[in-house]
């Protein structure tokens, strides 16, 4: 998988890692089980600290996106069941409403809005883990 990096990007470059990670799991992109690089070798390809890398790593293997073994390194969690819980759902929540929020005070419609997060979700459809 290759990253895509937006080094003058708003968003911090451990968050772009991490959501090009996670959708590269939902696309198939990433296979369950895939290795993924060691932390100073991301940090190496990417150009970036190695603490910007691990910090990606450690969030991924909290919320149980990816498992990390001493002597094989960073895989795709071979075991990965995404449960939809009550915390996660309260965060979406969260982050559709200030995406809304400013969608709706730049003046993109209600359906174009709609129509956009159809479109990104139908996306992963078939494509990755279902």
């Amino acid at each position: 998988m290759l990253l895509k990096i937006e080094f003058e990007s708003e968003t911090p470059i451990y968050q772009q890692i991490k959501n090009q990670i996670i959708k590269g799991i939902a696309t198939g992109e990433l296979a369950i089980g895939e290795d993924l690089p060691s932390v100073r070798q991301m940090a190496a390809d990417i150009g970036i600290n190695f603490h910007t890398v691990n910090k990606v790593y450690t969030q991924l293997k909290q919320e149980g996106w990816v498992v990390v073994h001493r002597k094989s390194g960073v895989m795709i969690n071979p075991d990965l069941k995404a449960e939809l819980t009550e915390d996660y759902l309260q965060t979406l929540e969260e982050n559709l409403e200030t995406l809304a929020a400013e969608a709706y005070l730049r003046g993109v419609s209600k359906e174009d809005f709609h129509g956009m997060i159809d479109k990104k979700y139908s996306s992963f459809i078939g494509r990755g883990r279902k």
